[in-house]
């Protein structure tokens, strides 16, 4: 998995993580969080504040 890899992300969020509002979760523990992720792998310099929005934003669909 990738950073760009927002949906895929945002489905594993989903399900690690069952009880938190997405809404209420900020860039640093999402960017850990995501880093955490088995499968994840890519560079954490890569990440920015635009790709944890398109994660956060995923993330808020999937637990609609």
């Amino acid at each position: 998995m990738k950073w760009t890899d927002s949906r895929e992300i945002a489905i594993e969020l989903t399900e690690r993580h069952p009880d938190v509002d997405p809404l209420r979760v900020n860039f640093v523990d999402l960017r850990n969080w995501v880093m955490a992720l088995p499968g994840f792998d890519d560079d954490p310099k890569r990440s920015g504040e635009k790709i944890l929005e398109a994660i956060q934003s995923a993330w808020i669909d999937e637990a609609d």
